[in-house]
């Protein structure tokens, strides 16, 4: 599966630099010029990695990175300085950044580096839980409470980016980028497949997992870990 990263690099000469390069690596690279326009994009797709400039207009990367980690957001993130001092590592971390590189960086040192923090949220994942359900993403299988459900290719889909954002909300429109990508679905369709995914999940007398988020999308919480 194609790599999906977000750059926030308000440097349009790097940034196209990094684009391309990262187009001939089989890595998709979606582009924003300031901190405001990088935390929208991020609020409502499903990004592997996000390669973070720690100056830019409008909002910095510090701002960006502490706003994401406070929604619950725990895709990894690089952040991008051209200062390489301690206090800037630490403050960086501190807001919930994973790596660092320093201006100028070698292209092939920031591929590995996201190759190494992809496979944080996909490569190394083998099954998923929340609460009694289990999501087997070798085999392809739910189950709930020991039950196999049944799930169609979509609804599986849907329900791996829930259950790897829980308890946090995923937006309606972050799902549909995930299922669909830019091949927006019918209206309707989003609507249907998470109908028939919380009939497979919440059926009676079982404690209800999936939950609507009116105005934003939806969740996977388990009830008994909420305060």
């Amino acid at each position: 599966m194609m790599l999906q990263v977000l750059l926030v690099e308000d440097d349009i000469d790097l940034a196209t630099a990094v684009v391309d390069y990262l187009a001939l690596e089989d890595i998709q690279c979606d582009h924003a010029a300031n901190g405001v326009a990088g935390l929208s994009l991020i609020q409502s797709h499903a990004y592997q990695v996000i390669i973070l400039d720690l100056n830019l207009p409008k909002m910095d990367g510090l701002k960006v990175c502490n706003e994401m980690r406070s929604e619950g957001n725990d895709t990894p993130v690089i952040m991008l300085t051209a200062r390489d001092t301690l206090d800037d590592k630490v403050t960086g971390f501190g807001v919930g950044a994973d790596d660092y590189l320093v201006k100028p960086f070698a292209m092939a040192e920031l591929i590995v580096r996201l190759q190494a923090l992809a496979k944080r949220r996909s490569g190394q994942v083998k099954k998923l839980h929340v609460a009694d359900l289990e999501l087997d993403l070798q085999l392809k299988q739910a189950t709930r409470d020991g039950q196999p459900l049944k799930l169609s290719p979509i609804a599986l889909k849907l329900l791996e980016l829930l259950m790897r954002q829980s308890p946090a909300a995923v937006s309606r429109q972050a799902l549909i980028q995930h299922v669909w990508g830019d091949e927006q679905p019918d209206s309707n369709a989003l609507k249907v497949h998470i109908h028939n995914l919380r009939k497979q999940i919440d059926k009676p007398n079982q404690t209800e997992l999936l939950t609507t988020v009116v105005g934003f999308g939806f969740a996977l919480t388990d009830a008994k870990s909420c305060p």
